[in-house]
């Protein structure tokens, strides 16, 4: 089979406007390489005009006339395969958006998961952090040469309860560490009290002792910049007195 006659059939398609993608594409191609195709073509074109002025106008080519029967006869099964294809399409784009949508779900779901793990890193550095400031700051407190301590003794006889405070007056940061305190009595509690060389008693804290006897204060909320003249322990309801010492002296400060 020539070139010609394998797109003669073509010829009579295109004539009638029914050929489309590849193989228009591939006529147009050979259209414009075969000059006895694109005659041809011209001229069923011009038999198929004569024909729609009027019905009882010349005679079309014999040839013409059986290819362009030829390709009316077919041009249903061209639509059922054309349609076949289209459903076809659709259905793999229908398939390949749910397959996307669910690539996008879990996505989704993955990126979620890393934003929580990136949050708890964050979360546990931050507190690591803190404790590592909290640290260095009762170490400055310790070996801050500004840092004041007073050693505490028992106010009567034994057992001879002590205890030691660290004041870093600038910075209104305490640390209190005591020892041999007796056991409290029901309903009271412990009370430390700073004494500044000027104005009323500043409550220090409530502690209670452990099962030896030993107890710390750390950090009490305290003003910066007051000037310590000693801290004194109190025996006090279990609320704490908070305004003034109001119970029993247990400890008295001495400056060292």
């Amino acid at each position: 089979m020539t070139a010609h006659e394998q797109f003669g059939e073509d010829l009579a398609l295109h004539a009638l406007g029914a050929l489309d993608g590849s193989e228009r594409a591939a006529l147009e191609k050979h259209l414009n390489e075969c000059v006895d195709c694109r005659r041809e073509l011209e001229q069923l074109r011009g038999d198929m005009a004569l024909l729609a002025l009027s019905a009882s106008g010349p005679k079309p080519p014999q040839r013409a006339r059986q290819r362009l029967l030829t390709a009316i006869a077919e041009e249903p099964e061209r639509i059922q395969t054309a349609t076949t294809k289209r459903s076809w399409w659709r259905t793999f784009e229908w398939v390949a958006a749910v397959a996307a949508l669910a690539v996008v779900v879990l996505l989704v779901r993955q990126n979620s998961d890393l934003r929580r793990n990136i949050a708890s890193v964050q979360g546990r550095m931050l507190h690591q952090q803190a404790e590592l400031a909290r640290a260095k700051e009762v170490a400055d407190l310790f070996t801050a040469p500004e840092t004041q301590q007073v050693t505490l003794i028992a106010a009567k006889t034994p057992p001879q309860p002590q205890g030691k405070t660290f004041y870093l007056r600038n910075r209104g940061q305490l640390i209190f560490l005591a020892n041999n305190l007796p056991p409290l009595p029901p309903d009271k509690i412990y009370e430390l009290w700073l004494i500044p060389k000027v104005g009323a008693p500043l409550p220090a804290g409530l502690f209670r002792p452990d099962a030896h006897g030993s107890a710390t204060v750390v950090n009490p909320p305290l003003p910066a910049g007051v000037e310590a003249k000693t801290f004194a322990v109190t025996l006090e309801p279990e609320s704490g007195s908070h305004e003034a010492p109001r119970g029993q002296a247990v400890m008295a400060g001495i400056g060292e």
